[in-house]
């Protein structure tokens, strides 16, 4: 099998710091297990992509290490969708690094010897027109948050986190309500005043709010919560630390449910955010493919013990 590290010298924070960081671990891992591998290194948007169609040519195994955050998972998830001879792995260097979070503490995906040694799953993703998200979907106000986000993160000093409750709070401001028609599997059709709808085929955004608390990425379905807007904007600040915490499936204005498929119209364009990829549509689908992905584990997650 063929070990190749897509990196993206920019994650995080410091121009070329997470290069620096991995280049020489890498180095001496492959060389102490004797891997066939290379280093590719991202200079644009969407090299992530390319790189893993042009490696992955042919029926040899390749397994890409996805050594970024978020954006960077997407890129080589996006290439790699469809290839059933491609592996991807994760070496989380970014400032969210939300997906990795359902298998454990980041550190063992650090550990590039866990990594490497680590288990193929099968993993769900969800399509989103020429899209595949590994982690979740959203629309509403959350999606304007995620917009936000992308940009205030790459202030000095700012968090993962930090960005996303800044975020928060310019939507809470802003993107209140939105009026979305929201149909689900094809069958139950429902009008909402909607803070936001969330799709999750994972558990975590937003540097770690746990927005869909049950989801599991192998079980065949996605987790669906609609949060109406019945709230005021100072009663929604302060709930944002019980939204983090995931015990937002018990307020009276969610609507939380499992399915296949959901789509949703809007009345006028809103955001919509595919692992973190921001844009403004009217209407979006959005369906598990089951078993979309194989995903490599670190060997120690606790994932893995409680599937064994």
């Amino acid at each position: 099998m063929k070990h190749i590290f897509i990196v993206n010298p920019n994650s995080g924070k410091g121009k070329n710091k997470a290069l620096e960081y991995i280049e020489p671990k890498i180095h001496e891992v492959c060389k102490k297990y004797n891997l066939d591998y290379k280093i590719l290194v991202t200079g644009k948007k969407n090299d992530g992509i390319d790189f893993v169609r042009q490696n992955a040519a042919g029926d040899e195994p390749v397994r890409f290490y996805a050594c970024g955050g978020d954006g960077t998972l997407y890129e080589v998830v996006n290439g790699a969708f469809g290839l059933p001879n491609v592996e991807v792995a994760v070496v989380p260097l970014g400032s969210g690094n939300d997906f990795v979070r359902l298998f454990g503490d980041k550190e063992i995906f650090l550990d590039l010897e866990n990594v490497v040694n680590g288990v193929a799953k099968k993993l769900d993703v969800i399509k989103c027109g020429d899209e595949i998200a590994i982690n979740q979907c959203s629309m509403g106000m959350d999606a304007e948050v995620c917009a936000m986000q992308g940009r205030i993160k790459k202030l000095p000093l700012v968090t993962g986190e930090g960005a996303y409750y800044i975020g928060c709070l310019y939507a809470i401001l802003r993107k209140f309500k939105n009026r979305f028609t929201v149909t689900y599997d094809d069958k139950e059709t429902a009008e909402y005043n909607c803070l936001f709808c969330f799709i999750g085929n994972s558990r975590y955004y937003g540097g770690g709010f746990k927005a869909a608390p049950l989801a599991e990425p192998d079980d065949g379905l996605l987790d669906f919560v609609v949060v109406e807007s019945i709230f005021s904007r100072l009663k929604l600040t302060s709930l944002l630390n019980s939204y983090k915490r995931g015990e937002h499936l018990d307020w009276e204005a969610t609507h939380f449910t499992r399915g296949k498929k959901l789509k949703i119209h809007s009345q006028k364009p809103a955001a919509i955010n595919v692992d973190g990829e921001c844009r403004y549509v009217t209407d979006a689908e959005f369906e598990i493919i089951e078993n979309g992905i194989t995903f490599v584990i670190p060997k120690t997650s606790e994932f893995l013990k409680n599937r064994s």
